[in-house]
């Protein structure tokens, strides 16, 4: 045990009260943060009528996103663990709404590329330090619904975005949705940093000791790696948290692909008008924002921080699920929403974000986190131009794009299995 730590059951109820105080600040932050990163996708049809373009083309713009924030999540990870969580949380919450804003005056495809893909890359830093921020306070045995928390915050934001984008844009039009919700991120995340401090020592308190177990035995194996590159070098010759990373990736090109692909086929395949897709498949972030909570309960109490398990299981529901929106009529109101919620349920209760930070530790979570988020939305610019070009190939091109999908998250519950912690 290190010289400023207690055991966890020892630490003063002060603490306590703190470490809720971070969770709640960052959930409610958090739950505005797809205002400023997902709207774009939201009102794809719009943009596509408007300027003239093809499913292809914003399948580009979207990529250009996932690729900003893929390289952001390598990068402000690292750098938040010098320079503080809180600041470059705020950073990135001001920087995307700006994005955003720069964005909404593009008037071509071309145009729109540059914008969003900056913005991507500075929301990005709205993530990893969050995660990071949240391993300073919360322990291994409650890691899971910690962090659990923090992605069903990531479905709440999905559902505030999915009811704000497609009306603004269809009373204002889409470059309204991409000017004016992100504003209300800029806000939340002015009021976060006021709010939190990155460890408990920033508030006149001690740190927890991590117990025996994979946790304590990452954070004496990263003594001497917490600087510079070395942090990068660390990480990557644990060939269990490369294999989280993977699995995330997989995961992501489903999520995301979900998320990006569902309310154009819904709308151009379903025959649904702006307002009712956004209404049937306002079931799919739903979904988000219930399974996490599960999952993290799950793999704490029920599995004993057994996090692949929760993941294997999570990867062969959702792969169902999806397969289930491949199959169904695209007219079925009833159907898309059953499908939608459960694979939303389904992909978000897999607890790998838990996963990386228990097999780096908290010191270097900042990291783990970002080197997670790299891979995870590599797959997803990847199905973003993919999946865009697919769905025009053959006849039948929606039936492949969610067909494929739910077959990554059986490679997914392969690949975890290999993992057992």
């Amino acid at each position: 045990m290190s010289a400023g730590q207690l055991p966890y059951a020892d630490l003063p109820p002060a603490y306590h009260r703190w470490k809720w105080r971070v969770l709640i600040a960052y959930f409610a932050f958090y739950s505005f943060n797809y205002l400023g990163r997902f709207n774009f996708s939201l009102v794809q049809p719009a943009v596509i009528a408007d300027l003239g373009v093809t499913r292809a083309d914003t399948g580009w713009i979207n990529a250009g996103m996932f690729w900003g924030f893929a390289l952001g999540g390598l990068v402000w990870g690292r750098l938040a663990e010098r320079a503080g969580f809180r600041l470059i949380i705020l950073l990135g919450a001001l920087g995307t709404a700006l994005f955003n804003v720069l964005a909404s005056f593009a008037g071509t495809a071309s145009g729109l590329f540059a914008p969003w893909a900056a913005a991507g890359f500075l929301n990005a830093a709205t993530w990893a330090p969050g995660l990071a921020l949240i391993a300073q306070w919360w322990p291994r045995q409650e890691r899971g619904r910690a962090i659990g928390s923090a992605n069903a915050a990531a479905g709440t934001a999905l559902l505030l975005v999915w009811m704000t984008a497609p009306w603004v844009a269809s009373i204002w039009g889409w470059r309204a949705a991409l000017r004016w919700p992100p504003l209300a991120l800029a806000l939340a995340g002015a009021l976060f940093y006021l709010a939190v401090r990155d460890r408990p020592s920033q508030a006149g308190l001690p740190e927890y000791a991590e117990p025996e177990g994979v946790s304590r035995a990452a954070e004496d194996a990263s003594a001497g790696s917490e600087r510079g590159l070395r942090a990068y070098l660390h990480l990557l010759k644990n060939w269990r948290l490369q294999i989280a990373c993977h699995v995330r990736g997989l995961d992501t090109l489903a999520r995301y692909g979900l998320v990006s692909w569902v309310p154009v086929y819904y709308a151009q395949a379903g025959g649904f008008d702006l307002k009712r897709m956004a209404l049937v498949t306002f079931a799919y972030p739903a979904g988000l924002m219930l399974g996490p909570l599960t999952g993290g309960w799950v793999s704490d109490r029920l599995f004993k921080g057994n996090r692949s398990a929760v993941i294997r299981l999570a990867a062969l529901l959702s792969a169902s699920a999806i397969a289930g929106v491949a199959l169904s009529p695209a007219d079925s109101a009833p159907l898309a929403a059953l499908f939608l919620i459960a694979g939303g349920f389904a992909i978000s209760m897999a607890p790998v974000h838990a996963l990386a930070v228990d097999l780096a530790g908290r010191r270097l979570a900042g990291t783990a986190a970002g080197l997670l988020t790299f891979h995870g939305y590599f797959y997803a610019a990847a199905q973003a131009w993919f999946f865009g070009w697919l769905s025009l190939a053959s006849p039948d091109g929606w039936t492949w794009v969610f067909l494929i999908m739910a077959a990554t998250r059986l490679l997914s519950a392969a690949a975890i299995s290999r993992v057992g912690a």
